[in-house]
């Protein structure tokens, strides 16, 4: 096979990307929901439109569809037991020094700077939204998904307060 011929596959990714988001019962609204929280004291007249925009084209970066793709898998392989030991314990209970579900966060976060891996933290420490519902699930594993969630949002925030500077 012949790796320089092969085309990456935008829409593909996209879609399976808003597949594996849906399928958890997450909306772009719901991450742009968080967006608009956190910016709206620092973006004058930021709309929830505007945020909805800001996650969309985040939401079509390859790095974010990347890393994203990885931390579904992850939690989809872990919600079947289909990880090996002692990873399959680890990622099943979310043990909070693995830090491997933010590190993949912030592949996404860094993308417009700090401000991005700041408002990162700052969503993965008050969990609020969509986040604070996926990190209480009890019958599912969502170590990686609420801090992708949690990383779109970040980013897409980044976005707006880039543009507004």
């Amino acid at each position: 096979m012949d790796k320089n011929r092969i085309k990456y596959p935008d829409t593909l990714a996209y879609r399976s990307v808003v597949e594996s988001l849906n399928s958890r019962g997450i909306s772009i609204e719901d991450i742009a929901k968080i967006t608009f929280d956190n910016q709206s004291s620092y973006v004058e007249g930021l709309t929830m439109g505007m945020a909805i925009s800001s996650v969309d084209r985040v939401m079509h970066k390859r790095e974010v569809l990347n890393n994203a793709m990885v931390g579904f898998a992850l939690d989809d392989m872990a919600n079947e037991g289909k990880l090996p030991e002692p990873l399959q314990t680890i990622v099943s209970n979310d043990i909070g020094v693995f830090g491997t579900d933010e590190l993949l966060a912030v592949g996404i976060s860094f993308l417009s700077g700090m401000i991005g891996v700041t408002n990162f933290g700052y969503i993965d420490k008050i969990k609020q939204g969509i986040i604070k519902e996926l990190d209480t699930r009890n019958n599912e594993v969502t170590t990686f998904s609420d801090d992708i969630v949690g990383a779109i949002a970040s980013e897409a925030g980044a976005r707006l307060a880039h543009k507004d500077a």
